[in-house]
């Protein structure tokens, strides 16, 4: 016996491997979009509960979607919904054949006991729609990818513009009943009360900037803007020093301008106080010598994460953001700079509309990873064309490229530096030689004002006033390192730092 089973197993033929990439139906379920539009019409009020889940293209039938369009067009004028209704209106759009005719419609209708799972039904049908949306794209791409006169980077960026529109049309969000929304705003307003410097986000290590913003806070996106030469990376930098330096707070860096060594180079000009042009060339003192290897140890295991990658979509930098914020656990990020990035994948009509798209993504990152992101901007040239000490002031309207930015933002802080065009004094009587002013000109979530800052360009860093006050500026050794793409601000800086002994008088040749 046990030979007769063993010779009738090995008989036994093996089922022949299943091919999934054929003959397969699309993701469809029929009875379930015939329950939803009987559903419909036995319920005046069951429109409000599917109109954010669903829309005619949702719908698999070419029927169901003319019947779903009709009911939808007669629930916003606010008419009655029936199968008379419904049956009327599409004789007078000249689709009652099309759909189905009347006996279709009276079906659907008579089919249907009540409306009370008809939330869960359309998120079936929602579901199968994305699932067929899924299908094309992925076929799309495969036909590209295995036509070999398209660029795999290029294929690359349209196949996430594609699935982040995608994912951006489907998105929904539900809304939140206020008790456990206060229960976190008592939490955070608990925690602030427990620091006693007030601060309730990642603090930026300027004292005066920290007292308006109480720090970075989460889910805002900050824009940095300002005309070349005033230091805008500089500013960024030297925050970043002060975050994961002093605070120890995990920050990632994106730079779409300078390598990583330039970055680190000027990191350890801020840090060590060294110039840069002394470290490019290794041309030290023996003093230098010794304060690099003594303040170095401020840097290394920092958790600062630098990104060089240039051209960087946003669609990349989602997936990067996501993952250093899932792996190290990044609270805060930096961009430099917003005109930089692109939107490639998806169509625009001018570049106008791809930097709002930018922007919008941005916000909407910072939102989704609730941590703050620090975008740095360009000013147009409105700034040069006017005169005088307020003419000189960047204004909101000089963001670059696009008005989205202003709006996307919850803060937009410019920085200017009033020496560099020859004004050496403000309103208020204060010398603003070596000084730098920040200026929050939005703020959502609090006031606006100046932030008065000392720019030590040779360091090219920004420090506190009173901190700067504690050491000697070294005379005639000022140096701004520019953007590559501003022609010829680049290279040696034209002010060297404030030395009172220099100053020359005001009717003399100007130090510049």
């Amino acid at each position: 016996m046990a030979d007769n089973s063993t010779s009738r197993s090995r008989r036994t033929p093996k089922p022949a491997p299943v091919d999934n990439t054929y003959a397969h139906l699309q993701p469809q379920a029929l009875d379930v979009e015939r329950a939803v539009l009987g559903a419909l019409m036995i319920d005046r009020d069951a429109y409000t509960i599917v109109c954010e889940i669903l829309r005619p293209e949702s719908f698999y039938e070419k029927r169901n979607q003319l019947i779903f369009e009709v009911i939808r067009s007669l629930s916003m004028a606010e008419k009655p919904v029936d199968i008379l209704t419904v049956t009327d209106e599409l004789e007078k759009k000249g689709y009652l054949e099309k759909a189905g005719g009347p006996l279709y419609i009276t079906e659907l209708a008579s089919k249907v006991a009540s409306s009370a799972n008809i939330e869960y039904h359309a998120r079936i049908v929602a579901q199968k729609f994305l699932a067929r949306q899924l299908i094309s794209f992925a076929s799309t791409i495969e036909t590209k990818a295995f036509d070999g006169t398209v660029d795999v980077d290029d294929l690359m960026q349209e196949a996430e513009g594609s699935l982040f529109e995608l994912s951006q049309r489907n998105m929904k969000k539900d809304y939140t009943q206020i008790d456990p929304v206060i229960t976190n705003a008592i939490n955070v307003i608990q925690k602030a009360a427990a620091n006693k410097d007030g601060l309730t986000g990642v603090p930026s290590g300027y004292h005066k900037l920290d007292d308006i913003t109480s720090g970075w806070q989460p889910s805002d996106l900050v824009i940095i803007a300002g005309r070349p030469a005033m230091g805008k990376t500089s500013f960024a930098l030297s925050m970043a020093k002060n975050i994961v330096a002093d605070y120890r707070v995990p920050t990632a860096f994106f730079s779409l301008e300078m390598s990583n060594v330039q970055l680190v180079n000027r990191l350890i000009s801020n840090c060590c106080e060294i110039q840069g042009s002394k470290i490019l060339s290794g041309q030290l003192k023996p003093d230098e010598w010794d304060r690099l290897d003594k303040r170095i140890n401020n840097l290394i295991g920092a958790p600062l994460y630098v990104d060089d990658t240039p051209a960087l979509s946003v669609f990349e930098l989602r997936t990067k953001a996501r993952r250093l914020v899932r792996e190290h656990g990044v609270k805060l990020i930096m961009i430099d700079y917003l005109q930089l990035m692109n939107a490639q994948g998806m169509q625009f009509s001018g570049r106008q509309e791809e930097v709002s798209t930018i922007s919008r993504s941005l916000k909407g990152l910072a939102k989704e990873l609730d941590i703050p992101i620090l975008a740095l901007s360009q000013l147009n040239r409105g700034v040069e064309s006017r005169e005088g000490l307020e003419g000189k002031r960047p204004q909101l309207s000089d963001l670059r490229e696009s008005g989205a930015i202003e709006q996307d933002a919850d803060m937009v802080l410019f920085v200017h530096r009033p020496e560099y065009y020859h004004i050496f004094q403000d309103d208020k009587g204060r010398d603003l030689h070596g000084m730098a002013q920040i200026i929050i000109a939005k703020h959502r979530k609090g006031a606006t004002g100046d932030v008065l800052l000392t720019f030590r360009g040779e360091f090219t860093r920004f420090e506190n006033p009173e901190d700067s006050s504690l050491r000697p500026m070294p005379a005639n050794e000022g140096e701004i390192v520019g953007s590559r793409i501003n022609g010829g601000d680049s290279g040696a800086a034209d002010f060297p730092p404030y030395n009172p002994t220099d100053i020359p008088p005001m009717d003399g040749p100007m130090p510049f």
